[in-house]
């Protein structure tokens, strides 16, 4: 058997869903004393499928501790069988999950648990997103006055963001901590969860209406300073003040940079580039 043979072989059998290799396989394969043919290839068989299904709960534990054990080996085994890994790293593995739960779950927890699924997924981006520099309040403070009214920045690549409309932050939060699992319920209005990384640590904070109105204004319509503090006019001339001291907020936080100019002009001809989303004070976490 030549060996790209053996290679796509040994590749159809670890993706089947039968244990029992063909005649051909286990031909070109040689056993030992204390393991015969058969029984290594099981093994590896086995061991393909445990590999992915703990890949699955590294990236989605909340996931896991809402199903149990055994609800979410059996999600895990669906997807693996409907959507094997098509790349060397296993990185993007999760990356089609959610949308998995959406298609497969029953309706009285689909919802949830399809929200609770993207914002995991969101963690994960945001944490191995590009690296790239942030603006900071040194640059800032050298800022001309009459440069003000242009100003245009953008999110960094690590900056993620979800809107949500169950406490999906708060069964995250109770699986992180190992404490009692809350009930999922619906939230009064839905909110914008966004998730950064600072120096290797993970941070989150949801965001009030007015202010991921203004974040995303910016930073995903291409707003200047001019244009958030007229869409700020109804708070009169505190406006200017108020665009000023979110701005001053999201550097602190390492959110934004400054635009590229192929961005601008992006922007200039009507294009948008894709983006961000978003309660409180910022929570960070390391990564696991």
């Amino acid at each position: 058997m030549r060996l790209n043979d053996w290679q796509l072989a040994l590749e159809n059998y670890l993706l089947g869903d039968s244990v029992e290799a063909d005649a051909a396989l286990q031909c070109s394969l040689l056993g030992g004393p204390t393991l015969s043919v058969e029984h290594g290839l099981r093994i590896y068989h086995n061991a393909y499928r445990a590999r992915l299904c703990e890949v699955l709960r590294e990236d989605f534990p909340a996931v896991h501790y809402w199903l149990g054990d055994e609800q979410f080996e059996q999600l895990a085994a669906a997807y693996i069988k409907a959507c094997p890994s098509a790349r060397f790293s296993l990185r993007w593995f999760g990356q089609r999950f959610p949308d998995f739960i959406q298609q497969h779950m029953v309706a009285e927890q689909r919802d949830a648990l399809v929200e609770l699924a993207r914002l995991e997924w969101q963690f994960t981006l945001a944490f191995d997103a590009a690296a790239a520099a942030p603006l900071t309040l040194e640059q800032m403070a050298g800022l001309p006055a009459q440069a003000w009214p242009d100003l245009q920045v953008r999110l960094l690549p690590c900056v993620q963001h979800l809107q949500v409309s169950y406490n999906s932050l708060a069964l995250w939060q109770a699986a992180k901590a190992g404490t009692d699992f809350p009930g999922s319920q619906a939230l009064a209005e839905p909110q914008r969860v966004l998730i950064w990384r600072q120096a290797l640590v993970s941070h989150y904070r949801s965001l009030a209406a007015d202010e991921a109105q203004a974040l995303l204004g910016m930073c995903l319509q291409g707003w200047c300073f001019s244009q958030l503090c007229e869409r700020l006019a109804e708070h009169g001339e505190r406006a200017p003040l108020l665009a000023a001291g979110w701005l001053k907020q999201w550097i602190s936080e390492a959110l934004l940079c400054q635009p590229s100019s192929e961005s601008v002009a992006a922007h200039a001809s009507g294009l948008r580039p894709s983006g961000l989303a978003g309660v409180g004070h910022a929570q960070d976490i390391p990564r696991s």
